[in-house]
């Protein structure tokens, strides 16, 4: 008799009264299932009436509250980085001042650049941001580089992403400064978000720094003994970002499985070294709906990071012709091909494959790179072939400015391409794939065939969700709109999930929450 009552009450539930995310929401199950919000005329249980309950759910309260105040944001929200400025200074810019964060993505780019964009954000005024810093296990100095410049311009957040262990630099970067505080607390003035798809990497993140790290810090002088003892109360990342199938470097793990996994480890080592401040656990990847933020967030997420999205905004640092293409993107438009700064080892990238051959050419090279020992020994006719429709130009020219790119960037490569072959035939092939990512982003029309688009399955949820709405058109994404809409659609579903478990069976038309402009979305930010 319930559920048969319940299932009458469902069809008259008002999709607009759920929508109110400030105001409660009755419904009266013993009255045709009316909805009424506010205070006013409630129904009385003492009376019999039964009634279920939705309580009011702001966009600032579906993520940890001391997350957002520990960074200086309003929201739980965060743009993560993409490489060669796609998450650029306007997107960073954005968010900040919009009360989330973005990262700026530093990855990829000259040095030079990186620098410029410092300034940009460091005079901006009081508007909060990271940077991003990728791991390069095969240029350790620029790695180095980029850390001392982080020190010198004051950065102190920053996104590590793609590390497959600890590094000396990044525990440099993390302890520099650290100090007791006069309440007796250890203050490390550094933060980092660290960005982990595997559980014994975010152990790692979780755990203090390695102490044979903090030896050799105390043993260069770049870290005093007391220092190194205080580094062992701190985590070396207080927040993990659980990174489910995204674009980019990417494990392709299924978020409902790696982030509990990532949140009871986080719990677990909390427990075990009884840090003074909380272990929090984030989750990216696969994020670019209503639907899966509310899902992340109820599964306990202290905040949500967006990225494929964001490089579909007109803020992002690629090109026009490439956010088109990403308008047109679906779900089954991604796939994986190997990652240019990473190609010896195998790590692979999601990317783009409509509209572009780079991921089939990319695994060509990986292949014959596999099965030939130098350039010397490819057969005639697939050099001929890579050549005419890849390189356009001879390998050995291919080589030869490849050789003076790296003689200013990391004179070590071309050291050690001179006495192996392979790895000179790598650095090669590395130059397609490199060349790949900056066709896109500066929108080659002669070479949109070899453009690398790094992009992950939440392009497509996003294009099926904003489908038939103003943000189905390029020229109308704007980072912060996509943002608002995306925590106000989680706080709707929140609402809904409260009123399911009281046995209301909502119609289709309460939790659909299209897209709306900004206007419309004033109120509730």
């Amino acid at each position: 008799m319930q559920s048969s009552q319940t299932r009458t009450v469902a069809s008259h539930v008002a999709a607009g009264a759920l929508q109110r995310i400030t105001q409660p929401l009755f419904i009266d199950m013993a009255n045709g299932g009316s909805a009424i919000t506010g205070t006013a005329g409630l129904p009385d249980p003492a009376a019999g009436d039964r009634t279920a309950y939705a309580a009011p759910v702001l966009p600032e309260n579906l993520g940890d509250a001391d997350f957002c105040r520990e960074l200086g944001i309003r929201y739980p929200y965060l743009g993560g980085s993409m490489a060669k400025g796609i998450s650029s200074v306007k997107i960073a810019l954005e968010l900040g001042s919009a009360g989330m964060l973005g990262f700026f993505g530093a990855a990829g780019l000259p040095f030079h650049e990186v620098e410029a964009a410092l300034e940009q954000l460091s005079h901006a005024g009081n508007v909060p941001f990271g940077v991003n810093l990728i791991h390069s296990p095969h240029e350790p100095d620029l790695e180095e580089a980029l850390v001392d410049l982080y020190l010198k311009k004051g950065i102190t957040l920053i996104e590590a992403s793609a590390f497959l262990a600890l590094t000396l630099t990044l525990v440099r970067y993390r302890v520099h400064g650290i100090r007791r505080l006069a309440d007796g607390t250890v203050h490390a003035p550094n933060r980092i978000i660290a960005k982990v798809s595997r559980e014994e990497l975010a152990a790692r993140f979780f755990s203090p720094p390695p102490e044979k790290f903090l030896k050799e810090l105390v043993a260069k002088g770049e870290l005093t003994p007391e220092q190194a003892q205080l580094a062992t109360e701190i985590p070396m990342a207080q927040y993990v970002t659980a990174e489910a199938d995204s674009g980019g470097h990417t494990d392709n793990r299924p978020a409902i499985a790696l982030f509990p996994t990532i949140l009871s480890l986080a719990n677990r080592m909390q427990r075990e070294f009884n840090y003074s401040c909380r272990l929090k656990a984030g989750l990216a990847g696969g994020i670019s709906t209503p639907a899966s933020a509310a899902a992340a967030f109820a599964m306990g997420a202290d905040w949500i990071m967006t990225g494929s999205v964001n490089q579909a905004c007109v803020e992002s640092g690629t090109s026009a012709i490439v956010r088109e293409m990403l308008t047109e993107t679906r779900q089954a438009d991604v796939t994986m091909a190997p990652a240019a700064d990473m190609f010896e080892m195998g790590v692979t990238v999601q990317v783009l494959k409509r509209g572009t051959m780079f991921p089939m050419r990319a695994a060509k090279l990986y292949d014959i790179y596999r099965s030939c020992g130098s350039m010397a020994e490819i057969p005639a006719a697939e050099r001929e072939k890579l050549e005419k429709t890849m390189f356009l130009a001879p390998l050995d020219d291919i080589w030869r400015d490849t050789r003076s790119y790296f003689l200013k960037r990391d004179p070590k490569q071309v050291e050690r391409a001179e006495r192996d072959p392979k790895h000179l035939m790598a650095l090669v092939f590395r130059w397609y794939l490199g060349q790949g990512a900056h066709w896109a982003k500066d929108g080659v029309p002669t070479r949109k065939l070899d453009y690398q688009v790094w992009a992950g399955p939440s392009m497509g949820a996003f294009n099926e969700w904003v489908a038939g709405s103003f943000l189905a058109a390029a020229d109308q994404r704007r980072v912060v709109t996509v943002a608002r809409n995306i925590l106000y659609g989680a706080a709707v579903l929140s609402r809904a999930a409260m009123l399911r478990s009281q046995g209301v069976n909502l119609p289709a038309e309460a939790v659909q929450i299209p897209p709306l402009q900004d206007a419309e979305l004033k109120e509730y930010f």
